[in-house]
């Protein structure tokens, strides 16, 4: 899941962030990057919800099947 990441190379990533960023706006972006992961996951998980038509429509399916 880490795609290869280590231990090093995440604090290398971190310290390049603190270069970049700097110790006061790091914990912003941290911030605003994690409630944009949390609108992906949210928008995700709502898009896999079958709608009320599709299930009706699959329900009827699976009567007239077993049937």
């Amino acid at each position: 899941m880490l795609m290869g990441l280590t231990v090093p190379k995440l604090l290398l990533i971190l310290g390049i962030g603190l270069l970049v960023f700097g110790p006061g706006k790091l914990p912003l972006v941290g911030k605003s990057l994690g409630k944009s992961v949390r609108e992906f996951k949210s928008a995700v998980a709502e898009d896999e919800k079958p709608e009320p038509k599709q299930l009706a429509q699959s329900k009827q399916k699976t009567e007239t099947v077993v049937k």
